[in-house]
């Protein structure tokens, strides 16, 4: 049997994209890919992250914002960075094997009542899984 591709999405404070990109692998394509997270500064999963992935039956509740550091000796077959904007500091991964980008905007930025920022989460959690089903699905 072949192992699984492991895919590891790079955000700053891999608290809202990369978490709901790691949730959405492992939840669609979990047959054929492992995915993690991980950012430079961590901080924690934003709470509407959490709502909106579960709001489409996918449970992020248990996962936690890690730093890159973690990987460093780690074998990655696809490094994914989400950033958007340039002065954001996506981090490099040295050592994957291919590397990808798809910036999203960061929810995390938007200001508003809750319902505003939940909002905002869900626009990015849909762009990150039409694009997982692109790039990943065949």
């Amino acid at each position: 049997m072949e192992s699984k591709k492991k895919i590891l999405f790079l955000c700053t404070h891999n608290a809202a994209r990369s978490q709901m990109a790691e949730g959405l692998v492992n939840a669609l394509y979990g047959d054929r890919y492992e995915a993690c997270s991980a950012g430079p500064e961590p901080t924690k999963v934003h709470p509407c992250a959490i709502a909106v992935m579960a709001e489409v039956g996918i449970d992020i509740s248990k996962q936690r914002a890690k730093s890159v550091v973690v990987f460093d000796n780690v074998s990655i077959d696809y490094v994914v960075t989400m950033c958007a904007e340039a002065q954001e500091n996506c981090p490099i991964f040295p050592g994957a094997a291919t590397y990808l980008h798809h910036p999203v905007d960061d929810p995390v930025l938007v200001t508003g009542s809750d319902s505003e920022q939940c909002d905002q989460f869900r626009r990015a959690r849909d762009k990150i899984r039409d694009w997982i089903d692109a790039t990943f699905a065949s």
